[in-house]
């Protein structure tokens, strides 16, 4: 078996650079130099490569809400090879597994096979996740589904919370098999106790999959989504 040559620094930053972006999400190169403990000259210099080769794309930042003056900040992503670089799993073999479901027993037998597919995911953090404070409910799922490798993270938003995963090892047989989203929502549902709300998923095309929690009752009122607004451009950002 011949040697593997071995990696060069500037490779190994390269994917330390790449792997921040998974993690965290669309990243200026200002928050990668700050995150990394690099020069921006030095990220900026990675980043070039990283979009020489197709792996990360670049597009202004999404603000919601009232906009600052001048434009927005520029950010970059992974792109779907990108993201096959960390080990993503969307093989032929699992594709026409599903589409064989379907054409057996319909879609409904797509969606049993889905929350057959989760249900050891719910039996794991249930526990956890009942043990845990309500206002700390959604971060300690985030935290036990970044062990299981899906890079999530909680972000305050209006009325409730959100929570961001940066990687979904099934994103390309999600593309067209959105069961297997719609099980993993019903989920976090069930684990929370909450009726959430899918806002962008990787594999519609969008950098982060993101869900809405809402929040504690304001006044007698629970808390409520972001407005279509911003559930469309989520979902429409490419």
């Amino acid at each position: 078996m011949p040697e593997r040559a071995p990696v060069s620094r500037d490779e190994s930053t390269r994917d330390r650079v790449a792997r921040s972006i998974l993690t965290n999400g669309p990243s200026s190169a200002a928050a990668l130099a700050d995150r990394l403990d690099l020069t921006p000259a030095a990220v900026r210099r990675h980043l070039d490569h990283l979009l020489a080769d197709g792996l990360v794309e670049s597009r202004e930042e999404r603000v919601y809400g009232p906009r600052g003056r001048g434009r927005p900040a520029k950010v970059f992503a992974l792109t779907d090879s990108g993201r096959d670089a960390f080990y993503q799993a969307y093989d032929d073999l699992a594709v026409t597994a599903l589409r064989f479901i379907a054409e057996s027993g319909g879609e409904e037998a797509v969606a049993a096979f889905a929350r057959r597919r989760v249900a050891d995911l719910e039996e794991r953090y249930r526990d956890l996740v009942a043990a845990a404070p309500a206002e700390r409910k959604p971060e300690v799922l985030a935290q036990a589904l970044t062990t299981d490798g899906y890079a999530a993270s909680t972000l305050d938003a209006a009325a409730g919370a959100q929570l961001c995963q940066h990687h979904c090892p099934v994103a390309h047989v999600a593309t067209q098999f959105p069961q297997l989203c719609e099980a993993e929502t019903e989920v976090f549902a069930r684990l929370l106790g909450k009726h959430v709300q899918r806002l962008a998923t990787i594999a519609h095309g969008d950098g982060v999959c993101t869900t809405h929690i809402p929040g504690p009752p304001r006044d007698g009122k629970p808390g409520s989504p972001p407005d279509n607004r911003r559930s469309n451009d989520a979902r429409n950002a490419r």
